[in-house]
């Protein structure tokens, strides 16, 4: 495993990162917490030391089992934990966007107690609030430094202008979007200016909810999150599955790998790219995708994969 500091802070992180959004129910159903456990395990076994989850996956769960494991094994100090706050979640029926300064103060608490940790490595706002005000965010992220709560503040989910807008009162250190072969919009002006900026990036979907792993033919019906998807219906699912086994899966034997390590060391030849979130279930399946940070790309074949696959289907 390779690793790499983000941004500007002292944290020095694996190349892949451990997600935690596989535990949401309402995303994903039910998943085997023993194999979970098992996969974070064989994960930290192969050098990852990054995990990013948020408190609003399942509404405090993946939080909760996440440090029920930091408890039972010890292990919290060899880990950098970022989580992210944005839902108010107080009735699970009427969710709604919340970065007021009373708000983060409490949620910020909770996680730390549904983490068993007394810091959070990197707090993160999960999306733009239309109502924020970058002043009181920044107040609140500003004690909650001075308390030595939290130790660096990130933000996902932005363009250039939100974040410029945090920037006027408060440091910006990291930065989490939708990046993968198939979803590239943060290229042209995200990632230019997390680079001017000196602000890490790590990415999420970066197997585009698993369609980058190349194991679908494009005929699986689904009954997660996915089974309503453009991409994962009808023809457009069809057209990726045919786009990655003709351009993705030839590349990915030449060298050796899996579609998904191909996938994953697509994004992280990006100059801007800190770190790859991958949600793991299982542990063979971390085994699939561990070689991806051993090395890059070189720039014509990046070039090439990124044209071929382009067209795989309907924007």
């Amino acid at each position: 495993m390779k690793y790499i500091q983000i941004g500007k802070t002292d944290l020095i992180v694996s190349r892949i990162c451990f997600g935690c959004w596989q535990l949401s129910p309402k995303f994903w159903g039910n998943i085997s917490l023993d194999e979970w456990n098992l996969a974070l395990k064989k994960a930290m076994e192969l050098g990852i030391n990054f995990i990013d989850t948020a408190d609003a996956y399942g509404d405090g769960f993946a939080e909760t089992v996440l440090g029920n494991f930091l408890e039972k094994l010890g292990c919290r100090k060899n880990l950098i934990i970022a989580t992210k706050f944005y839902w108010n979640f107080t009735d699970p029926q009427n969710r709604y966007p919340d970065t007021g300064y009373d708000y983060i103060i409490k949620e910020c608490e909770a996680s730390l107690k549904r983490l068993k940790t007394d810091y959070i490595d990197l707090y993160q706002i999960h999306a733009w609030d239309p109502l924020t005000k970058p002043d009181e965010v920044s107040a609140a992220m500003t004690l909650l430094k001075k308390q030595g709560k939290i130790r660096w503040v990130g933000v996902s989910n932005m363009n250039v202008h939100q974040m410029n807008m945090y920037l006027k009162y408060m440091d910006i250190e990291c930065f989490q979007p939708l990046y993968n072969i198939l979803d590239r919009d943060v290229e042209k002006q995200e990632f230019p200016f997390c680079l001017e900026k000196k602000i890490g990036v790590i990415t999420y979907s970066s197997l585009a909810r698993g369609l980058l792993t190349g194991k679908y033919k494009g005929n699986e019906k689904f009954q997660d999150s996915r089974a309503n998807h453009p991409r994962f219906t009808g023809e457009n699912f069809k057209k990726i599955c045919i786009s990655i086994n003709n351009v993705l899966m030839p590349i990915a034997e030449k060298m050796d790998i899996t579609v998904a390590e191909l996938a994953l060391r697509w994004i992280l030849t990006h100059p801007a790219v800190t770190s790859a979130i991958v949600g793991i279930k299982k542990p063979e399946h971390i085994e699939t995708v561990i070689r991806a940070a051993d090395d890059i790309l070189e720039t014509r074949l990046w070039h090439s994969i990124a044209s071929k696959m382009s067209s795989a289907y309907d924007k």
